[in-house]
């Protein structure tokens, strides 16, 4: 099998994973506080980091030393919060929802990398940003007389994640990705260890075994990922990941008894498209811009 087949299956695993965890975290959240289960998450997602540190090449020691450390610790708190909020959503709203709204992340990434990044976005990526923004109009619909504050949570978890990625660019300026891992894991168990201890609960048996399946999840979907970029460039995984808002429609109806509306449809389908052609738009300025670099500098600009 070539390497870009197997990027493929990487990240088709991965997504398959990340929706079984979404499955069981929606069934921990609602018997536990989801800060203590996103406690215990990142207890066994910053063994794997330091795990996986200290085999590569330079080791825990070269991995640890970061020239933007406080950016990196922002990052890892931003990240474990986030997870708090996906969990308290996915018991709010409902699993199908949740990823509906959470889909639009690429789209709060692209707008809010113009005043935090000082990127430039031309009128195509305005255009599918403002249809993106209206495909997550239509999932919340405001304007319904029934409407629930609620759905407000996953969008608070999507902007939280955009932000993330937005101080992940940043980072990943000075640090390497190897780094910006380790810190990850490291920094999101350190400030949920803060205020964890207060929501502990003795699990019952069979909930350890949920738990200690959450765990095994959480290490191996991030680990199918890192690989997948390994082999793959990100305008290539990237659309794969929007499967997770079909896995989680087809969790959330057979398992949870979820029902799904037109609007959530509909709205799911325009984000989707919106946020597709927002990471492709992303990759084809990049590629010129690099190529832009190049011919500069074999000109000697």
């Amino acid at each position: 099998m070539d390497s870009k087949r197997t990027g493929y299956v990487f990240t088709l695993l991965a997504i398959l994973i990340f929706s079984l965890q979404d499955a069981i975290s929606k069934h921990l959240g609602s018997l536990y506080s989801p800060i203590f289960i996103a406690m215990l998450r990142f207890w066994a997602f910053a063994a794997f980091a330091l795990i996986m540190t200290a085999r590569s090449s330079g080791g825990l020691g070269v991995a640890i030393r970061s020239k933007r450390p406080f950016l990196q610790i922002l990052r890892g708190t931003l990240l474990a919060l986030q997870i708090v909020v996906v969990i308290t959503a996915f018991n709010a709203v409902g699993l199908a929802h949740t990823q509906a709204i959470l889909a639009s992340g690429p789209i709060f990434v692209a707008l809010l990398s113009m005043p935090l990044l000082g990127e430039r976005v031309g009128w195509r990526r305005w255009t599918s940003i403002s249809v993106g923004l209206l495909g997550v109009l239509i999932i919340i619909n405001p304007t319904d007389g029934a409407f629930d504050s609620s759905v407000l949570v996953p969008l608070a978890a999507a902007l939280m994640f955009a932000l993330y990625a937005i101080t992940t660019r940043l980072a990943s300026r000075d640090d390497s990705s190897l780094t910006s891992f380790l810190y990850t894991g490291l920094a999101g168990a350190a400030v949920l260890s803060l205020i964890g201890p207060f929501f502990w609960t003795n699990l019952i048996p069979v909930d350890w075994l949920w738990m200690g399946l959450l765990c095994m999840t959480g290490i191996s979907s991030h680990y199918f990922l890192i690989r997948a970029y390994d082999l793959l460039n990100a305008a290539a995984v990237q659309p794969l990941t929007y499967l997770q808002v079909v896995m989680a429609a087809i969790i959330g109806v057979t398992v949870f008894g979820e029902t799904l509306n037109v609007n959530m449809v509909l709205g799911s389908a325009i984000v989707v498209g919106a946020g597709m052609f927002t990471v492709w738009r992303e990759s084809v300025v990049a590629r010129r811009i690099a190529a832009e670099n190049r011919a500069k500098r074999e000109k000697g600009i």
